[in-house]
């Protein structure tokens, strides 16, 4: 889980300097863009991390859970609102589906559900986030 979430946070660092430095040469509307994809993939990392974490205590909190992927969702909201790079909406859908399919395992009683795609996807956000 660290380690994941150090990747994580290296990423976005190394967006965020992209980003400004692109931003000499694209505009400030360009560097916008990307620092809010960043920052928000930066949030969505925080709840996956909160995820993983509610997952493993589901049997003392099940609400949990349920409060992350909430949280996942509400940044995806943002990102999705805010770009129109047809990657970034990919990794968007890919990464709204990771989310949905853990919720319906909660419901129909998996205490455990593999978190493991949301993890993938959440990666794959971030990468697109640098392109």
């Amino acid at each position: 889980m660290a380690v994941s979430r150090r990747r994580l946070t290296a990423v976005a660092a190394v967006v965020a300097t992209a980003a400004l430095t692109a931003g000499l040469t694209t505009g400030c509307d360009a560097v916008d863009k990307a620092l809010d994809c960043v920052q928000t993939a930066d949030s969505i990392a925080d709840s996956v991390t909160d995820l993983q974490q509610a997952v493993e205590n589901a049997a003392n909190d099940p609400a949990q859970a349920d409060t992350s992927l909430n949280s996942i969702e509400k940044n995806l909201d943002k990102i999705g609102d805010k770009t129109d790079n047809t990657d970034v909406n990919k990794a968007v859908d890919h990464l709204r589906q990771a989310v949905s399919n853990i919720r319906t395992a909660i419901k129909n009683g998996d205490k455990t559900p593999d978190v493991s795609p949301v993890t993938d996807a959440a990666g794959e956000l971030t990468k697109v986030c640098t392109k």
